[in-house]
């Protein structure tokens, strides 16, 4: 981050500089030198945890945890100080009446201390975290650039992403998460963006919002908080998406496959091991790229990707280069491992809707195709749809059959209706799919364990909370021996 003193935080954020409780003599500090004034120079962390030396702990009350109680244990980290609303033990603070506003505050003054850099930010029902961490494969090749780790996109995931600015960081990247309106323009707010990208309005987090049109509605803030010298990167292919050209200040560049699309894909293929191809196709003319990523929809993703490298300067050729050069960077996200046995693991279990549930599918379906190999698609709980939950479901078991998808494991109680749409898709084209519905992980572990056989392919997604990801990780048992990329 860039250096400041605790008291250079006081007067940011508003708040008093208090020395640690038991501190011999504690009192307000003012000018009594740098023991009181501790120069924070390390990463900024809301868990103790990840505190290290020069850090500043910013302590957060939550629903079960109050932070203020771990202040000794981020010290013993090599914390040098603390945000918090009570002086704490073992750690000077700055003490003030909200925490998490004094935390924007903070980011928000540090990332203005850094006036060249771009900030871009990037929105979407899917497709989130693997553009980011495809943009940020491609920026940082050409200066330094800092963007979320994983999907740290919320009101505290965002700051802590700011706040790791420096005074070289040419590109700030940041992915912008919303359960609600009013959630992206208060991190616009915090970051000012001088870029964003709407990847898609789809189903996820339907049940919160009540439509798609709400959820884009909450998307289309990003976009509407652009300044005029600004690029807004829609995907021309979703309509609602596309509909926000209209509410933006910024130079509107469209993606996607339609001919209104400025960046456009042509001639998609799909290898043995499910990752794309295409020609990327742009107004400084046509580059061939193939993509170590798994999976068709990441095609969208790298057009977008595209788009803004080119808005910032960098030639096709470049890009392409770029492109095809990036490996996946967080974790369940279509991870492919092949196991020691010849059984391939696919693991997407971080986060699922419809539309990435169906990507998923096309991709284990790619995977399969023409190698004799049989698929299945171990999938739980897709949540947050709403009273369309049991629908999307049903639909997505008749898809699994009518892709011939060899066998459909539906992992736990909200995703029976998986296997009664399977099961019914099946009877009506005879198909050879099989379906299987089990109570939890440790049947599906079980099951497959017992009917795994060299050359399958295993595709296993859910929602984060369903917690499949961990039967992905427990499926490969310690005997990966390559890590696809």
């Amino acid at each position: 981050m860039i250096a400041l003193r605790l008291s250079e935080i006081a007067r940011i954020t508003g708040g008093k500089v208090c020395e640690a409780i038991g501190t011999p003599g504690s009192k307000a500090a003012g000018s009594d030198g740098a023991s009181s004034d501790p120069l924070v120079d390390g990463p900024v962390v809301t868990d103790s945890r990840e505190a290290s030396a020069g850090s500043l702990y910013v302590a957060r009350i939550g629903e079960s945890m109050d932070g203020h109680q771990f202040a000794p244990a981020a010290r013993s980290q090599g914390a040098v100080a603390a945000l918090t609303s009570r002086p704490v033990a073992d750690l000077p603070s700055v003490v003030v009446p909200d925490v998490q506003e004094a935390f924007v505050s903070l980011a928000h003054a540090l990332v203005e201390r850094n006036e060249s850099a771009v900030v871009i930010g990037i929105t979407g029902s899917s497709g989130k975290t693997s553009t980011k961490d495809l943009l940020w494969s491609v920026l940082q090749r050409h200066g330094e650039t800092v963007a979320n780790v994983g999907s740290l996109n919320s009101e505290v995931g965002v700051p802590l992403t700011v706040c790791r600015i420096t005074p070289t960081t040419a590109y700030l990247v940041l992915e912008m998460g919303a359960r609600g309106i009013g959630h992206i323009e208060y991190l616009t707010r915090l970051a000012s963006p001088r870029i964003g990208v709407v990847l898609n309005v789809g189903t996820a987090h339907l049940g919160e919002f009540g439509s798609r049109e709400a959820i884009g509605r909450a998307k289309a803030e990003l976009v509407q908080a652009l300044p005029a010298t600004g690029f807004a990167v829609l995907n021309a292919d979703d309509p609602i998406v596309w509909a926000m050209a209209s509410q933006t200040r910024a130079q509107v560049i469209g993606v996607g496959q339609s001919a209104q699309a400025a960046v456009r894909a042509l001639d998609i293929l799909l290898d043995a091991q499910g990752r794309a191809s295409f020609t990327l196709v742009t107004d400084q003319g046509r580059a061939p790229v193939v993509l170590a990523f798994h999976g068709e929809h990441h095609v969208g993703n790298a057009l977008a990707v595209a788009a803004v490298a080119m808005a910032l300067g960098l030639p096709l050729p470049e890009v392409a280069t770029a492109l095809g050069d990036a490996r996946p960077l967080s974790r369940w996200r279509m991870e492919v491992h092949e196991r020691a046995d010849g059984v391939t693991i696919v693991n997407d279990a971080y986060n699922a809707n419809p539309d990435s549930m169906r990507a998923a599918l096309k991709a284990l379906t790619a995977m399969g195709q023409g190698q004799g190999r049989r698929t299945w698609a171990v999938l739980g709980e897709m949540l947050e749809l709403g009273p369309d939950s049991a629908a999307e479901h049903e639909a997505l078991g008749r898809l699994a059959v009518s892709l011939n998808v060899s066998k459909v494991i539906a992992v736990g109680q909200g995703a029976r209706p998986i296997d009664s749409g399977a099961r019914d898709e099946g009877s009506i084209r005879s198909a050879g799919s099989q379906s299987t519905w089990v109570p939890d992980t440790e049947a599906a572990f079980g099951l497959l364990g017992q009917n795994l056989a060299p050359g399958d392919v295993v595709l296993v997604k859910s929602s984060r909370d369903a917690g499949l990801r961990w039967l992905g990780d427990r499926l490969l048992d310690g005997t990966v021996t390559e890590v696809r990329s």
